[in-house]
């Protein structure tokens, strides 16, 4: 996770920011990232990168990069105004010890936020179509000797396949089944049974539902409906709602907010006395 010291809408990349260059407010950001941060540190390690100024958009560590078994692909950002994150990620994971290997600029990739792994890792989901490039997918095959399936995604609110596609570790699938072309639709609905699909309604998609960050029998996301609430909790998952609509402002929520990494990595943390100087900071 990065926080969000230096997070503003000060240009438009995605639909969610039209309307609200200017109208954010880094204080609440910081309040909001805050809860989040504890409520995952609660169930995990969390492990922190230090923003730059001028690079607002870095708290979505999820564009980071893809990791798996100590080798990350980094992103290759597709606008100019997220590139200059590529090096202060590169030099972060490779302190880390992790293999870093770079997607070329011309083969756009967005790493978490367009490639997810399946609960048993055998397959990865790869989005494509506002911002990676299909080309990329081949890249991604051959670092991990993986199965990758493309997503086509076609509604530009949903620009990052985990704005509205989220497997979970129980083997099911959080999805908003209008985000996807048809052909990408029956790609899903053949390799999950009726059964394991959640399709998502307008409104908890709109608020970002599927970007959602699963531990094992926990979730935590953004406000959702007593409905999806209900339903999560009837397959047995413990739902943890944190107010994430400062972030929701720039195209992002949990799962943006949030990049999976190994274990076993040692993790500087962050206390809450610092939390909350920085707080007083911003």
């Amino acid at each position: 996770m990065c926080p969000p010291k230096v997070y503003e809408v000060s240009y438009v990349i995605n639909p969610w920011m039209e309307g609200n260059l200017g109208h954010s407010s880094r204080q609440r950001a910081m309040h909001q990232w805050w809860t989040l941060y504890r409520a995952l540190s609660a169930m995990a390690d969390v492990c922190l990168v230090e923003p730059r100024a001028g690079l607002p958009d870095m708290v979505f560590t999820a564009n980071a990069g893809l990791a798996k078994d100590g080798v990350v692909a980094l992103s290759s950002f597709s606008y100019p105004q997220r590139q200059g994150e590529e090096q202060l990620f590169r030099n972060w994971f490779l302190e880390a010890g992790y293999r870093v290997i770079d997607i070329p600029r011309q083969t756009p990739f967005e790493g978490e936020g367009d490639a997810l792994f399946s609960a048993d890792g055998a397959r990865l989901w790869a989005g494509y179509g506002f911002r990676t490039a299909p080309s990329s997918h081949r890249a991604l095959q051959e670092i991990w000797n993986v199965e990758v399936v493309g997503l086509h995604l076609i509604d530009p609110r949903f620009y990052h396949l985990d704005t509205c596609f989220a497997p979970l570790e129980d083997g099911s699938l959080l999805y908003v089944p209008a985000a996807f072309d048809q052909a990408s639709l029956q790609r899903i609905e053949a390799y999950y049974p009726a059964e394991c699909r959640i399709a998502v309604s307008e409104p908890d998609a709109l608020a970002f539902a599927c970007n959602a960050v699963n531990l094992g029998r926990s979730i935590v996301l953004n406000r959702i409906s007593a409905e999806l609430e209900q339903e999560l909790q009837r397959r047995g998952f413990q739902v943890t709602q944190v107010e994430l609509d400062e972030f929701l402002k720039a195209g992002g929520a949990a799962k943006c907010l949030v990049m999976k990494l190994t274990p076993s990595l040692h993790c500087e943390t962050i206390s809450g006395k610092e939390l909350s100087r920085q707080l007083l900071e911003v």
